[in-house]
């Protein structure tokens, strides 16, 4: 249910909605907007009809939310949702932002290195996963604890906000102690106990499809984060399963406009996973972009045949920088920048 304030209701107005939505057990979400100021109510239908929501003081209008996912959807919010990234940088405004960075952090100094060529590139957010799920246990499984220290010290020394994978309840916290963003990766979409966790949290989460998910069903997954009260979700189209072989994945490219159409929240892609093949990964990112994408997270690294992991989908650094001048000329087209 939404709630529809009228512009000059009062914080008092606000506050006994929300106090008689408690002793209801429904759960409020305040969504400020430009020109308006909504209460989401999620609870039992029973609950919600109790409240004579049109009676109170400072209330305009009353709509119940059609879609499964209640917060996530246009009709809770109808302006797109912008997630804040550190200080300056911004998930869903005007700039395309470029994620980069290698599949898995191998060592500081390879990190550095990888970091300097991609924010040169003009990538903004540095990408290198410490825990890593892989198909094999006998796989290389990521640094861990010593890897996020890792990027966190090359976060600092480039000045770059950082994005990896948390796969474990357990590690939330400290996942949280050192990166800017959470990634919740492909095969976790639907672990609901990981998501209702890093919900908990204040913290960006980039959630990404799973292999073989609807695009409702990852909504779905986000409306799990949102309804601990975390807002600040990131989705992630990066290729769903399919019959066929010839990639690694088959990129869902109408999935970008779709999520736009049915949800408010920021939409990112990963070619790379997508693709499975470097080469694939620059016709893939500007399909994307021209698609609505708000963002990119590409896979890159200085030597990719001696990577620990994916190395065959990873960028040359000069590669990026080729993909991303061409970016931007899209980008301008569509009345975005790169």
């Amino acid at each position: 249910m939404i709630i529809v304030l009228r512009p000059d209701a009062k914080k008092e107005d606000i506050d006994h909605i929300l106090d008689r939505a408690d002793k209801l057990g429904l759960k409020p979400h305040i969504s400020k907007g430009t020109e308006r100021t909504i209460i989401g109510l999620i609870g039992p239908e029973d609950a919600l009809r109790a409240i004579p929501l049109e009676a109170f003081h400072g209330v305009e209008n009353v709509i119940p939310i059609l879609a499964p996912y209640k917060l996530v959807s246009r009709e809770f919010k109808k302006e797109n949702s912008v997630i804040p990234i550190g200080e300056h940088l911004k998930i869903g405004a005007k700039k395309v932002v470029i994620f980069a960075g290698p599949c898995a952090i191998e060592n500081e100094d390879l990190l550095v290195e990888i970091g300097e060529e991609v924010k040169f590139a003009g990538a903004s957010v540095l990408r290198g996963g410490a825990y890593k799920p892989r198909t094999s246990p006998y796989a290389f499984q990521g640094m861990g604890l010593e890897g996020l220290k890792i990027l966190s010290r090359v976060s600092k020394k480039l000045n770059m906000p950082t994005v990896t994978e948390v796969m474990d309840v357990r590690d939330v916290g400290t996942v949280a102690q050192y990166a800017d963003i959470l990634q919740i990766g492909a095969r976790n979409m639907q672990n609901f106990t990981l998501l209702k966790e890093v919900g908990l949290t204040r913290k960006p989460i980039l959630l990404k499809r799973g292999l073989a998910n609807t695009v409702k069903e990852l909504l779905m997954s986000a409306e799990y984060i949102m309804a601990e009260g975390n807002h600040n979700v990131i989705l992630c189209e990066r290729g769903i399963r399919t019959f066929e072989d010839a990639t690694r994945n088959t990129f869902d490219v109408s999935a970008i406009p779709v999520v736009k159409q049915l949800s408010h929240l920021p939409i990112i892609a990963d070619p790379s996973h997508a693709a499975g093949k470097w080469n694939l990964v620059a016709p893939l990112s500007c399909a994307a972009v021209a698609a609505g994408a708000d963002g990119l997270i590409i896979e890159a690294h200085t030597k990719p045949e001696e990577a620990l992991s994916d190395g065959a989908q990873s960028l040359l650094p000069e590669k990026l920088t080729t993909l991303i001048q061409n970016l931007e000329k899209i980008a301008l087209a569509i009345h975005r920048e790169i």
